[in-house]
């Protein structure tokens, strides 16, 4: 389609951008028929407006790079779709299991959900998820030590990542700060991106356990491309668009 004026093709792109939540900039070389210099005049006018945000070949409608909260703050944020969703994860742990549980909101409430009566190994970095553990007889804590993160109240570093060489796992349940197409899972913690990466390595399976507000965020510290990652299970506020890129990948995507 063509476009006479600058306004007409800047209300195109923003109800794209409504509509979609991300776009590729390429998609708007093809649909405007303007050429790329148009386009980046274009696309700097509106973000100089804090009306959208650029990144390598994509625009976003909300800031697309996250920052680390403390963990009671990150809570309260869709709680109930969390307890969903660490329920829904907990249906995949099977008797005598050994897993790995790392650490954030959303993981707290995988084992929160595990069964009293269920009898399995749990490897967790987060000293809160191994207190809602003490309560059930049959589960088996192992704490990885490090260096305690007080936001989010778990461990980092290099002793927590020579441990898990010990152990292999049949599955890990992981929280992530950001879902990118290209920069994959992230975290806004390096150290705990390092140690992620770790437990991946030690798991047959990679679970990755998030709310929405996840997708099309970039943390600081990259764990991995979404290629590592075998199952993702959210809530239903992800875009129709971005579940069909993740299952494109071959990534089940579980809605709760």
């Amino acid at each position: 389609m063509k476009f006479e004026s600058m306004a007409q093709r800047h209300a195109y792109i923003l109800e794209r951008l409504q509509a979609e939540g991300n776009v590729r900039v390429a998609d708007l070389f093809e649909a405007l028929d303007v050429s790329a210099v148009t386009i980046r005049k274009d696309l700097k006018m509106l973000e100089d407006k804090n009306l959208l945000f650029r990144t390598h070949g994509n625009i976003s409608r909300a800031n697309p790079y996250t920052k680390d909260r403390n963990v009671n703050e990150k809570e309260n944020i869709l709680a109930d779709q969390k307890i969903r969703i660490g329920k829904r994860a907990a249906e995949m742990i099977e008797p005598d299991d050994a897993i790995i549980i790392a650490s954030g909101t959303t993981v707290l409430q995988v084992a929160k959900a595990i069964p009293e009566d269920m009898r399995v190994t749990v490897l967790t970095s987060a000293m809160n998820i191994s207190m809602s553990l003490l309560d059930k007889p049959n589960i088996e804590i192992v704490q990885l030590g490090g260096i305690v993160r007080k936001t989010s109240t778990s461990v980092t570093g290099t002793y927590a990542e020579g441990i898990l060489d010990h152990f292999t796992c049949s599955k890990l349940f992981l929280g992530v700060d950001g879902i990118d197409m290209e920069q994959g899972c992230t975290t806004s913690n390096m150290m705990e991106a390092l140690l992620n990466k770790a437990m991946i390595r030690t798991a047959q399976k990679t679970i990755i356990v998030t709310d929405s507000t996840k997708f099309g965020k970039r943390g600081f510290g990259k764990i991995c491309p979404l290629s590592d990652i075998d199952q993702i299970i959210t809530d239903d506020g992800i875009s129709p668009a971005m579940m069909r890129d993740i299952e494109n990948m071959g990534v089940e995507v579980i809605i709760v």
